[in-house]
């Protein structure tokens, strides 16, 4: 019902900057929030940074001050700005996004993630 497709990923070297996209389509009748989650290799997926629809955010601590998250509620649209990049900060990034859905029962919130874009950093 809801498809999130992630783009801007890409090789960049220490120091470098990348800008993440996620743009939702489908069938839906509002979003609330949206995040970035990311997955190194042998970890777990963790939060990178959200953002609620009056543009609340809330970031993880490794990216404070060099990640920038924002939204366009107009095209259901999630970016983040990735700035001063580091080794550590290589992994497949996710969006996901928080989406009001109507169904038989009623309308109902469901959390729907995108496919990921890989993102590494060459020291």
């Amino acid at each position: 019902q809801v498809e999130l497709v992630e783009s801007g990923g890409g090789l960049v070297q220490a120091g470098g900057s990348l800008r993440l996209s996620c743009a939702a389509s489908g069938n839906f009748l509002g979003i609330n929030t949206m995040g970035w989650y990311r997955q190194a290799p042998g970890k777990q997926r963790e939060l990178v940074a959200d953002i609620t629809r009056a543009s609340s955010s809330n970031y993880a601590d490794s990216v404070k001050g060099r990640f920038t998250i924002s939204r366009d509620n107009t095209k259901n649209t999630v970016f983040l700005q990735m700035n001063n990049l580091k080794p550590e900060d290589t992994a497949v990034y996710y969006c996901n996004a928080d989406a009001l859905v109507r169904t038989r029962p009623g309308d109902l919130t469901f959390l729907f993630w995108g496919q990921g874009t890989q993102v590494t950093v060459s020291s």
